[in-house]
């Protein structure tokens, strides 16, 4: 049975609230069984738990600790998921920082989240997923 649009939203925002903490269990744990993250205007796709869970690990491991800075710009709650735009700020190996603009969507599912379709340009998806953007597929 589906689970009602509030209790999505819960979902969403734990979702949201591990993944901020870098907690691996915490932010699969929100997924369904087959999660599906777009990532736009490239096109490219990553499906599936083994995927996001090694996207999950490079990101709790390499981009994690060099994000200097977070700002939420706005977020939005509807019926099909929660969208959040906001400013990361990314610290490379010479110490210099850039910004950048993200929109992302927290798709819902039946009873937890079905991925995410994330807005941004292709230099910061290249540093947010790491090794696993060579096994995407393009949309």
């Amino acid at each position: 049975m589906p689970s009602s649009t509030a209790d999505l939203v819960k979902v969403a925002l734990a979702h949201s609230a591990a993944e901020g903490a870098g907690d691996m269990a915490g932010t699969m744990g929100t997924l369904e069984a087959n999660p599906v993250y777009d990532f736009y205007p490239m096109g490219r796709r990553m499906t599936g738990l083994d995927q996001v869970r090694r996207y999950y690990e490079h990101f709790f491991a390499e981009v994690q600790p060099r994000i200097v800075g977070y700002e939420m710009i706005a977020e939005w709650i509807g019926d099909a998921g929660v969208n959040q735009e906001y400013t990361v700020r990314y610290r490379f190996d010479d110490g210099s920082v850039k910004s950048f603009r993200i929109l992302g969507i927290l798709t819902f599912g039946n009873a937890k989240l079905s991925g995410e379709r994330l807005y941004a340009n292709e230099e910061f998806f290249r540093i947010l997923i790491g090794p696993v953007w060579s096994e995407t597929e393009q949309i």
